[in-house]
């Protein structure tokens, strides 16, 4: 994974742990990998993981048992939540770039008409 240095690593961790709930690489009720199978994983440190399991539980999209492990959240109401957020979030990102080109939303419409 190619880090960007403006956002703190366990974020983009837990950013891209979503995206694979989102997308169905990690099912429902799945085990997620322990912490140090994650920090082997994103080439992060242990402690970093640790700190991505924390702040995936606090968003609700994992829930931990106690001697058991870290699974995905079984909520499909919580999933369909990540899924807005994250098409909001690359819709934000699109029309800032657009701005940037001049272009106005009605602009940005149309070219995404004639894209499809």
């Amino acid at each position: 994974m190619q880090y960007d240095s403006k956002i703190p690593i366990y974020l983009q961790v837990v950013n891209a742990i979503k995206a694979d709930i989102v997308t169905g690489n990690l099912k429902c009720g799945e085990k997620l990998p322990s912490g140090r199978d994650l920090a082997v994983k994103y080439t992060i440190n242990p402690n970093t993981s640790a700190r991505v399991y924390q702040e995936l539980e606090a968003q609700g999209a994992c829930f931990t048992k106690r001697g058991m492990g870290t699974y995905v959240t079984e909520d499909t109401s919580m999933i369909e939540k990540f899924k807005k957020e994250m098409a909001q979030n690359a819709l934000d990102d699109f029309l800032m770039s657009i701005s940037k080109l001049g272009m106005s939303k009605e602009e940005a419409i149309d070219l995404l008409r004639e894209h499809t």
